[in-house]
């Protein structure tokens, strides 16, 4: 499982109907916003321990403008601890032969989505606001990175 965390001071992601309607479907205030990839063998033991890191990764700014909390932290000050998830795929793509990716190790979406909402589930448990995407829509994510700071987990 692969999660591109980026560190935002506002993220949104907006669902394109076929007629080209918009619907904004999960928005965030100051967070992280979260891709996260399924591969075939995950399981939803990794789902929690990607939510788990995401957590406590500390990667939020302290007092002094330093690298040094977590949403655990903000959360325990009372404060919002919000994350935008978004299932994503292409970080599973292979780019290592040709110009065209490979999506062969991206898992399924019916094996996908239960790990992508366990980590939602886990997230949501150990106190964060998480708002989502819509799995299997076009969407689209806009977020506007506080730093830049982004960050890849792979478990």
């Amino acid at each position: 499982m692969r999660g591109l965390v980026q560190r935002v001071e506002r993220a949104q992601v907006v669902v394109v109907g076929p007629g080209g309607d918009r619907e904004i479907v999960g928005s965030i205030a100051a967070g992280l916003c979260v891709l996260v990839g399924v591969t075939h063998d995950d399981t939803p033991a990794v789902a929690d321990k990607l939510a788990d890191k995401i957590w406590f990764l500390r990667v939020l700014d302290d007092a002094d403008g330093v690298m040094n909390r977590s949403l655990a932290d903000r959360a325990a000050d009372g404060l919002p601890a919000e994350v935008l998830v978004v299932s994503q795929f292409t970080l599973y793509g292979n780019t290592d032969k040709g110009r065209r990716p490979s999506w062969i190790d991206a898992a399924r979406p019916e094996h996908a989505e239960p790990l992508v909402d366990a980590v939602v589930a886990r997230l949501r448990g150990l106190g964060a606001t998480v708002a989502t995407g819509r799995f299997r829509t076009d969407m689209r994510v806009e977020l506007v990175n506080d730093g830049p700071v982004t960050l890849m987990l792979e478990l």
